[in-house]
């Protein structure tokens, strides 16, 4: 599938979680908060998760240092009578972050190739003026976003 037609897609389904970007979970994780707020007790959770007080104890504690797997947290919200939503979101709030992810790391690959040019042009006093500069990467981005994007991301 083609990238762009890929992020275009999921960017729909990012739209709906923006505003929740800042979205927190509580101190002592979902688990816990959601079972104080309906006023259910360990031994009670335990009971209709099939496991013992000690595990629900175990399973809070490892939601709290983020050590607990999904399949956990998911039993859980499920005996709470909740749905364990997990999605990544883009850090970047804008129409489309996605896009402007793959903009800022092309720009980024374009400053560091740039960068080791013009280095080597002012060893010759031949080095790029400052709107030079901008223009060439403005043009080197252009073209990294032309090209198989995924090799934006190759370290190197």
């Amino acid at each position: 599938m083609d990238t762009a037609i890929a992020r275009k897609a999921l960017e729909k389904h990012l739209a709906r979680l923006r505003p929740a970007s800042n979205f927190r979970p509580p101190a002592k994780g979902w688990t816990r908060a959601i079972r104080d707020a309906l006023g259910m007790t360990a031994a009670q959770l335990a009971a209709r998760m099939k496991i013992s007080q000690p595990s629900v104890t175990a399973l809070e504690r490892d939601e709290a240092r983020r050590t607990i797997t999904l399949a956990r947290l998911e039993r859980a919200a499920d005996a709470l009578d909740c749905t364990l939503v997990y999605a990544f979101v883009p850090k970047i709030m804008s129409a489309r972050p996605l896009d402007e992810i793959v903009r800022k790391r092309a720009r980024a690959r374009a400053t560091k190739m740039l960068t080791r040019v013009n280095k080597t042009m002012a060893l010759e006093a031949q080095n790029l003026s400052a709107d030079e500069l901008d223009e060439e990467r403005d043009e080197l981005v252009a073209e990294l976003l032309r090209d198989d994007i995924r090799r934006l991301w190759d370290e190197k």
